[in-house]
């Protein structure tokens, strides 16, 4: 017997699918290599906070100040044996920085807080924190007879970049981040402050200051002249974009502030509402009392001033770079005559070149120590002309005035 029916012949597959699914495949297994290879080899940048204690290191109010002498010394040393450590050690090559940030009241010493970075692959993060304990703990064991550091006492925390920066809002900065900390803050009038003003009716509506706390900034007087509740500080470094802005709670005057004199020329500026320090908005370490400026040390001064005299307002924050100039050489008859005192530090060239100049009264004048922390030591204030030969730039001497700080602010 025969079985009739009807036969159908067999579809062959497309060859386009097959190609398909051949780049499909190439396409997954290339993204599968490409994570395993940055997991395995791309390295990516981990931030850490360190902490130990140091036995021999009493904790007192000095500690606390991160710019006093006392601290300075400790955490140079700290910072100069870490970075020997690290660059000769195995892990070098992942080594970025590292930094005290402060020390901290601990049982009989001090505690000092690191920071630290380094950059690896994912892949290494627990042998890598498991190495730069290892290494911290061997740099206190061969560093105890100096700090008498307690090596059992070594943590290691893995903290977020944002925390790293808000660890790192101290008055330290690095490379250009300068620009951040001293970035002028400006203070204006809330109903309409005009760039426009001539010269010397300007001061009451416009005016710079220098943050020191999250709720205090210093100025000079003659750049305020009324204690006014309609005055505005902004944080930036362009004109049209701050980055905050407060409003201004009371202003202090200096009770023997002398005009046109400019005697004991400083202010201090209470804001209605703390200061969010980030990373463009930092503050500026106010310097000891004790703190002498050597002649030519570095300073620079930042404002909002004319570019020059009676020259236009400029529209991002200017920045003139300066060298201190001894009293008695700023005071010679060819020069200003004998009208600086001991409050007031010249800064500036004497054959002329960068100064400060109409409008950037009240402006920060920065010095950076030997760790790269950033001083308050001078206000601009006065000054003959600007840039001009024999006439270098007059600021008020913030080291004259710590008391004074003190007395109406606890800082």
């Amino acid at each position: 017997f025969y079985r009739y029916g009807t036969s159908s012949r067999r579809q062959s597959w497309p060859p386009w699918k097959t190609v398909l699914i051949f780049l499909g495949v190439v396409a997954i297994l290339g993204v599968t290599i490409g994570l395993l290879v940055h997991f395995l080899a791309v390295g990516r940048v981990y931030y850490y906070q360190g902490d130990f204690r140091i036995s021999g290191v009493i904790y007192n109010e000095s500690c606390e100040n991160a710019a006093s002498q006392n601290s300075t010394d400790l955490s140079k040393d700290i910072e100069t044996k870490m970075l020997y450590t690290f660059h000769n050690s195995s892990i070098y090559k992942e080594y970025v920085n590292s930094e005290v940030i402060k020390l901290l009241p601990s049982a009989n010493g001090s505690s000092v807080q690191l920071q630290l970075t380094f950059k690896f692959p994912p892949a290494k993060r627990d042998l890598m924190r498991t190495k730069i304990k290892a290494i911290l703990r061997k740099m206190l064991e061969d560093n105890m007879t100096f700090w008498n550091a307690v090596p059992d006492s070594i943590k290691l925390t893995e903290i977020s970049k944002a925390n790293y920066e808000m660890l790192t809002n101290n008055c330290k900065v690095v490379g250009d981040d300068w620009r951040k900390l001293i970035a002028g803050n400006k203070m204006v009038r809330a109903e309409g402050a005009d760039w426009g003003l001539p010269a010397g009716s300007c001061v009451e509506r416009q005016a710079n200051c220098g943050l020191d706390r999250g709720r205090v900034a210093l100025s000079a007087a003659h750049a305020l002249k009324n204690n006014s509740a309609d005055w505005t500080v902004s944080f930036g470094t362009t004109l049209n974009k701050p980055y905050m802005t407060r409003k201004v709670q009371n202003i202090i005057f200096h009770e023997n502030y002398s005009s046109p004199a400019v005697v004991n020329d400083i202010a201090l500026v209470q804001l209605a509402e703390e200061v969010s320090f980030t990373k463009y908005v930092r503050r500026i370490c106010l310097p000891e009392a004790q703190m002498e400026l050597p002649e030519n040390a570095s300073v620079v001064v930042t404002g909002w001033g004319v570019l020059y005299m009676n020259g236009p307002h400029p529209v991002v924050l200017q920045e003139a770079f300066l060298k201190i100039i001894d009293n008695e050489n700023c005071n010679a008859p060819h020069a200003l005559s004998n009208l600086v005192t001991d409050e007031m530090l010249c800064a500036g060239f004497m054959s002329g070149e960068a100064d400060a100049c109409q409008n950037d009264s009240g402006g920060p004048l920065a010095y950076p120590d030997s760790r790269n922390i950033w001083h308050l030591v001078g206000i601009v204030s006065w000054g003959d002309g600007c840039g001009k030969k024999n006439k270098p730039g007059v600021y008020t001497r913030v080291t004259s005035y710590r008391d004074w700080i003190t007395s109406k602010t606890g800082l």
